[in-house]
């Protein structure tokens, strides 16, 4: 099938997709995976009046793809105003929380992304007339960049990525890889061999500055907090367990367990990575849950800490760090870069798939241990703990590969403001 002949086949099936999806999106609204009220923005409509001056789209799918972005952002304010789009509740949530905070609200206008119907498409850029167009990661829409093509809004692809999975499929349709990446003026991959992959399925000027994801700000704290929490546990050995999922939590209280008698004192911080899983964990490891307002255990204990933004206090808090989601199948893993932008001593399971480049880098720096189970877990935090000097030159090692990446969001923003008009 040809690039053209594509095209225009994805513009008559999202056509005749609207009613349809716009009964899914009600369905959504209703069990909270979409906010009814901003329904409109699924279809292109939003009352809001466009800035005055340059506005440069910016579309980041979800949660790992904005806090990504979020330096890229404070280094383009105010020199032009940004239209951030994402495809997810709890994205925006995450934007309502950090533009304020990074004092970037004044600029940057938070909305969902239209999906990929045509009419819907051309009435969001009619809306919002952007000079130039920026989308992060692997987001691929065939009307959207369609469009944006239509209008003459240049297409930049920052972060790009291109997994296993995602290489072989677009292999099968060369003609439309083509196509779709041919629309982009400039692409910036992640790593090289998501350069590679991509100039194989015919994108042209790639070029490979890093990952965004190095660069992020570290996760926020509430300071107090900090403080009060650091002086409670003064002297005494602490390790964390972060974004645990269900089967993991059985498997750090046996570490914990393993542990204990030779370290008087002992705090396991339990960190699931859905919190409204806290009670009924609470219960079964018999441990105090600070989602109920208790606070750690007085003597050695298991401490479940089942609230929402709270892991930058956690990485902080503790020293060394398991990263969930990775000693069981499927796995897939959770972001080893929090705890590396921190300093942690940082452990992962061999189920690490979701963040396989990350894991790589940071594990050939000495940054990060993968561990093959429990028992492989409870000798490395067991090292960690004996050792504070080999703890304190991991957790060093880790951050020495985030620093790596400093300049990365403005160099990257540097690209994107030299696609717009002066």
């Amino acid at each position: 099938m040809s690039g053209s002949i594509a095209a225009a086949g994805w513009h008559l099936t999202g056509a005749l997709l609207a009613p349809a999806l716009r009964l899914n999106l009600r369905r959504r609204a209703r069990s909270g995976r979409e906010i009814a009220a901003r329904l409109d923005e699924r279809q292109g409509i939003d009352p809001a009046p466009r800035p005055d001056g340059r506005l440069l789209w910016m579309h980041a799918a979800s949660v790992g793809e904005t806090q990504s972005i979020l330096p890229v952002l404070s280094a383009l304010v105010p020199r032009t105003h940004v239209l951030l789009t994402t495809g997810t509740v709890t994205s925006q949530d995450l934007l309502a929380r950090r533009l304020p905070e990074l004092g970037l609200d004044r600029h940057v206008l938070p909305r969902f992304a239209p999906l990929d119907v045509p009419a819907w498409v051309d009435r969001f850029l009619a809306h919002w007339r952007p000079d130039a167009a920026c989308f992060v990661e692997s987001e691929l829409w065939p009307n959207q960049l369609a469009a944006c093509r239509a209008a003459g809004i240049p297409l930049v692809l920052i972060n790009a990525r291109m997994s296993d999975r995602s290489f072989a499929r677009w292999r099968r349709v060369p003609g439309i890889a083509r196509h779709l990446l041919g629309a982009f003026a400039h692409i910036q991959a992640r790593g090289q061999q998501d350069a590679d992959r991509l100039r194989a399925l015919g994108a042209t000027s790639v070029d490979c500055p890093g990952d965004l994801k190095f660069a992020a700000a570290p996760l926020p704290v509430d300071q107090v907090e900090l403080d009060r929490l650091t002086a409670a546990l003064a002297g005494r050995p602490v390790w964390l367990a972060a974004s645990t999922h269900p089967g993991e939590e059985a498997q750090i209280a046996t570490v914990h367990q393993a542990l204990a008698p030779a370290w008087p004192g002992l705090i396991t911080i339990v960190a699931p990575r859905h919190p409204q899983r806290g009670p009924a964990l609470a219960a079964e490891l018999r441990a105090a849950r600070r989602g109920a307002g208790e606070g750690p255990p007085g003597m050695a204990g298991l401490w479940i800490t089942d609230t929402v933004g709270e892991m930058g206090l956690w990485y902080r808090l503790a020293p060394i760090a398991f990263v969930g989601r990775s000693l069981l199948p499927p796995g897939g893993g959770q972001n080893p870069l929090e705890p590396a932008r921190l300093g942690c001593a940082i452990a992962a399971g061999p189920h690490m798939g979701n963040f396989a480049h990350a894991v790589s880098v940071l594990e050939q720096a000495g940054g990060l241990r993968r561990v093959a189970n429990g028992p492989d877990l409870a000798a490395f935090v067991r090292a960690m703990l004996a050792d504070p000097d080999a703890r304190r030159r991991m957790g060093e090692r880790a951050a020495a590969v985030i620093q790596r990446h400093a300049d990365l969001p403005a160099r990257t923003a540097e690209a994107l403001l030299a696609l717009m008009p002066a």
